[in-house]
């Protein structure tokens, strides 16, 4: 930047062109992986079924046409121009679709608590744009309909686990249809064979998962480009040697006679060409990897025309090789290049695979922030992109569900059913919160949502209807999935809620406590404990259980609380919000640690002294005029004076805090020798039950299957790094 003019110079621009030239390289192995792979198997999905009887130019024709739009309309201009305009602080995906529903428009069921943390987003909507009679009709409907916004989490949790099924069904889906291909020259092969050496490299790509995606990231993007250009070059070849006239098909004339000459059979064979657009969706889920021109770049310049020339050419082998349309891209490819083809499409397969389980490892890690997956662990596999994580458990199950695919299915077929059906699905999920994003946060004309479902959703309504269609012959597949995995998540976020709804009306009175304690004979012993709990602000009911039976506790107590919100970062020197519980004798404090859901805790000794230190800079500008925070300069926050709090307040009152020069010293003083003789961590050990006069079903969702969720996942006390040696758990039943 020219500090004279105020304009970037050469240098700076050229920097600029060059760093996102280089990330739309890297976005072709991590962000197209999969679309990329999608011409191996979608003529001969497309064909498999009563359209091979077909054998005229105007159906092979009609299919490539449809290919051609459906490429054009629903990933270079839904996704491309509309949707990766949609981001939430740079991140992307259905979670944040949400998240910005619910910060900028004050919509869903975490906007309540998170409209006072708006100012932890990054982007800068600039001028406030006047919100709209029909965003206001909107904004009131769901309010007055709180069931609405309950429906709206459904979606997004169900658009979610249609993502996570997608991690199960993309590897088996791609691995085994690459490795059909040794049938073109091996005739004899029998099934199991091919289904062996799909198997061996599933399990080898499952086993990799642990080194991280950076370790092997350089390798991806030149094997997709090379891939995409392979593909490209036998398409062209295939144009020219067989059928040039093929070019036709561009026309959308062809549509309407494909569907004319085919009839129901064209509407049934629609489930084979969705497959075609398979992966759209990981260009926006995977934003945060890139960015919108990084992505923009790679698909417009790169990923489509390369597409394009692969599905033309493959129609136009087809054409004169009517015979080969259930093989139909191996046998196009010239015998010549055969082997290295198939052996790039076979490596392709696995760098796609890899994209989509990336992906549904940083899903499952929002979810589970968000509250919304139990506990599980997570591991920060790279330093530099926040994203990369991995998920131990949920790889080792996403491998036995894919090999479970493999060997009971073995057919691609069916598995392609399933696939389709997840694909549109989670397009049509996005297409609905785009109509709500598009009123309610960019306050468009209604008309211009309601063009945007038109034109997109009518076309994912067709892809859906005849994906559903083949629900009996393996669409059901993606359905068990997908409501297996919504079960456990709606289950974890209701039991969730239930527990915390219970700590919340039954947090202690203050006053009530200290009585307590003067007629027990309180002690209090040297150190510092951390008190682990969901109630803010207040003390949580298992303290008082635990001092009402051991009448002592540590010399200063400082309640923490994880507080996940829906943003996708928080910045580290606003994550620590430090208020005192009563008058400053006490010695309790108040930290709320807030967690954006693409934060990852990854040192728990380097959190813990944070906290304390935050602890003594609350302490030290508390002599200020002004209001305590964590880092100096200007601080900005809210302490709560719950002396005088009852047990059923919810909202505390709210004060400035001052203290004196001597009584700040003390304090500080006391802090840094507590600090010296230990920190202990207390913890509830609750068991959540259902009351005796809930409903059979209310007692089945709690008692058996969130009981049974919460004794299997991580314990709390491991996910937060808390030593076992310093841990004190208190047992308590929660009647909810």
């Amino acid at each position: 930047m020219d500090p004279e003019s105020g304009w970037p110079t050469r240098e700076s621009r050229l920097k600029l062109y060059k760093d996102t030239l280089c990330l739309a390289y890297q976005s072709l192995g991590v962000v197209y992986g999969d679309i990329s792979i999608s011409p191996i198997y979608v003529y001969t999905s497309t064909f498999s079924g009563r359209l091979k009887f077909n054998e005229e130019d105007d159906v092979i024709f009609g299919v490539l046409s449809l290919v051609f739009w459906t490429l054009t309309l629903i990933p270079l201009c839904k996704y491309i121009i509309f949707v990766l305009g949609a981001d939430d602080n740079g991140e992307g995906g259905t979670f944040a679709l949400y998240s910005l529903l619910c910060r900028r428009a004050k919509l869903g069921l975490f906007s309540a608590f998170h409209a006072q943390n708006d100012h932890l987003s990054a982007d800068s909507p600039g001028l406030p744009i006047k919100e709209t009679k029909t965003s206001s009709l909107l904004k009131e409907f769901f309010d007055m309909h709180h069931s609405s916004q309950i429906v709206l989490l459904l979606v997004v949790l169900l658009g979610t686990s249609m993502v996570i099924g997608d991690g199960i069904l993309t590897p088996s889906m791609s691995v085994l249809s690459a490795v059909n291909g040794l049938k073109i020259k091996a005739t004899d092969l029998h099934e199991r064979y091919t289904v062996l050496i799909a198997c061996v490299i599933l399990v080898g790509l499952f086993t990799l998962q642990h080194f991280g995606t950076h370790r092997v990231g350089s390798l991806f993007a030149p094997i997709m480009l090379a891939w995409l250009l392979c593909i490209s070059g036998v398409g062209i070849y295939n144009t020219i040697h067989w059928n040039p006239g093929v070019v036709r098909a561009f026309s959308p004339h062809y549509v309407y006679i494909f569907f004319k000459k085919a009839g129901k059979a064209g509407w049934s064979s629609l489930g084979g060409i969705v497959l075609c657009i398979t992966g759209a969706e990981a260009m926006f889920a995977d934003l945060g990897h890139f960015s919108q021109l990084s992505i923009r770049i790679a698909f417009t310049a790169v990923v489509y025309p390369c597409l394009i020339l692969a599905y033309m050419g493959e129609a136009a082998y087809l054409s004169k090789h009517k015979e080969d349309m259930e093989r139909s891209f191996y046998k196009a490819i010239p015998e010549v290049v055969f082997w290295p083809v198939f052996i790039i499409a076979t490596v392709a397969t696995v760098v796609g695979s890899q994209a989509i389980i990336s992906a549904t490892f940083s899903i499952i890690s929002q979810c589970r922030a968000l509250r919304c997956f139990p506990r599980v662990k997570v591991i920060h596999t790279s330093s530099q992109i926040h994203g990369q994580v991995y998920i131990p458990e949920v790889n080792w199950i996403l491998m036995v569900l894919c090999l479970a695919v493999v060997v009971g299915f073995r057919d691609t077929d069916m598995i392609g059913y399933a696939y389709g059906l997840a694909v549109t699905t989670v397009m049509l999920v996005t297409t609905c919160l785009m109509f709500l994003v598009v009123i309610m946060v960019w306050r468009r004309n209604v008309l211009a949502a309601v063009a945007f479902v038109v034109i997109f959703g009518s076309l994912e309504l067709l892809y859906l209807s005849a994906c559903f269609a083949k629900i009996h012959k393996g669409g059901w597949l993606s359905l068990v999935f997908s409501l297996i995995v919504l079960s456990i998540m709606c289950t974890w976020h209701y039991g969730t809620l239930n527990k915390h709804s219970y700590e919340s009306h039954n947090k202690v009175c203050l006053d009530m406590l200290l009585n307590l304690g003067s007629n027990q004979g309180m002690t209090r012993v040297p150190g510092i404990c951390l008190i682990y709990s969901n109630v803010v602000p207040g003390v949580p009911p298992m303290f008082a259980h635990f001092v009402t039976n051991f009448p002592a506790f540590h010399q200063i107590l400082i309640f923490v609380t994880i507080q996940p919100l829906t943003v996708p970062n928080v910045p580290v020197n606003q994550r620590f919000l430090v208020s005192r519980i009563g008058p400053s004798e006490f010695r309790f404090f108040q930290c709320v640690v807030q967690y954006g859901y693409k934060d990852v805790r990854k040192d728990s000794h380097a959190f813990e002294s944070h906290l304390i230190d935050t602890v003594a800079e609350f302490l030290h500008s508390g002599g200020d005029d002004c209001d305590a925070g964590t880092s100096g300069g200007e601080m900005s926050m809210n302490h709560q004076q719950l002396s005088r709090q009852g047990p059923g307040d919810a909202v505390a009152s709210r004060k400035k805090v001052r203290f004196r020069g001597v009584g700040c010293s003390k304090e500080l003083d006391e802090l840094a020798e507590a600090r010296e003789s230990g920190l202990a961590y207390m913890m509830g050990n609750t068991c959540v039950l259902a009351t005796e006069t809930s409903s059979y079903l209310r007692k089945f969702i709690i008692n058996v299957v969130y009981g049974f969720l919460r004794r299997n996942c991580r314990r709390p006390e491991t996910a937060l790094g808390v030593p076992h040696t310093s841990l004190i758990e208190v047992g308590m039943v929660y009647r909810v």
